[in-house]
């Protein structure tokens, strides 16, 4: 069986040197906000090529962050709006919902799967504050024409880089394309922690103070609470593990772009509608999703060839019972994508003969 993805196999190889990160840090006695945070933050800025990572509890807060921050400073308030892909994940909406503000859902790119910037201008209003872009899959969902809208209604524009740590627009890595950015480092993701754990990255200074704070309580110093914050830290063992899985981080990025080039130039089904990607860098691979109209069937014939699959994702998120305020509204991109799409198995440990096994089986569904 090729399970669509296993956490212990991904880990196996760096298991030694994780485990020896983690006891580091169980002998040095320093659990929150200590020297490996601080270490990680130092080191995934640099990685980004930005000037402030701020590590947090996992990718949601990340984002729901950045935007209470901007509220913070005044640049944000309740009931404005923030353009927003309406195929993304659920917590891509969360973080907006659970500032007050409005997501403006906007329908996608069908070659990319990301926000069709084509369309922005047409859905930003004077409450309009600004764009939320998701690099969905692994693929970098920014671009120039996206900026120069921005520019134009003064619109900040936050990245939800949550699927896409790594990939590159022009020379410039996500988490440095717009204002600030949302990781995830759930254990899935490309550069995965062994358990929750997210960051924020920015070149803003001032945006970055205010998030440090609200992480911590809303504290700049010990007691002294300047704003109503959380609890959400990024801790010593996460980071010490992050530490360990950045130094592979290109290296694995690499190896899911050869994966992908196999699938692509391998799979002839013309049942099968592969994904595009704009250029190699601009895609990491987090999923190699596919789209078919006979989706059952073909979950079905890769289990009974002993290949696992997934759906990301199953319901869109205005037909979730959670926007029920939206379940009658119809976005029929949207809709076709998640009710055709399959994620079959695509990650950096994959073996030779796994990856032959997968290909033949998607030519064989007939």
């Amino acid at each position: 069986m090729i399970p669509f993805l296993e956490f212990a196999k991904l880990n196996a190889p760096r298991k030694k040197e994780l485990m020896e990160a983690i006891s580091d840090v169980i002998d040095a006695g320093h659990y929150i906000l200590g020297e490996k945070v601080e270490e990680f933050e130092k080191r995934f800025s640099s990685y980004c090529g930005v000037k402030h990572a701020i590590g947090v509890g996992n990718g949601l807060d990340a984002l729901t962050l950045i935007i209470r921050a901007y509220k913070e400073l005044g640049v944000f308030q309740e009931e404005d709006e923030i353009l927003v892909p309406a195929n993304t994940y659920i917590a891509s909406i969360l973080a907006i919902t659970g500032n007050r503000l409005r997501p403006v859902l906007v329908e996608l790119d069908i070659a990319t799967y990301n926000i069709d910037a084509r369309l922005l201008e047409k859905h930003t209003t004077p409450r309009t504050k600004g764009i939320l872009v998701v690099h969905l899959y692994g693929q970098v969902g920014y671009s120039d024409n996206m900026q120069k809208i921005a520019d134009k209604h003064g619109l900040k524009i936050i990245e939800d880089s949550a699927q896409a740590h790594g990939a590159v627009y022009k020379g410039r890595k996500t988490g440095n394309l717009g204002n600030a950015s949302g990781f995830s480092f759930y254990p899935s993701k490309p550069l995965g922690a062994l358990g929750d754990a997210g960051a924020v990255t920015t070149n803003d200074a001032e945006l970055a103070r205010v998030l440090r704070a609200l992480r911590n309580y809303g504290s700049e110093k010990k007691y002294h609470n300047k704003y109503q914050g959380v609890n959400s830290r990024l801790d010593e063992v996460q980071a010490a593990v992050l530490l360990v899985k950045l130094k592979y981080l290109d290296a694995e990025n690499q190896r899911r772009r050869e994966i992908a080039k196999r699938y692509l130039a391998e799979i002839k089904n013309k049942k099968l509608v592969l994904p595009h990607a704009a250029y190699d860098e601009s895609h990491v691979w987090h999923l190699f999703v596919v789209r078919t109209k006979e989706r059952d069937r073909f979950q079905e014939h890769l289990l009974g060839q002993g290949i696992g699959t997934m759906i990301h994702y199953p319901i869109p998120p205005h037909k979730q019972p959670a926007y029920k305020e939206w379940n009658n509204e119809s976005y029929p991109l949207t809709e076709e994508i998640h009710e055709t799409i399959v994620s079959i198995p695509l990650h950096a440990m994959l073996k030779e003969e796994e990856i032959k096994k997968i290909i033949e089986a998607c030519n064989m569904f007939a």
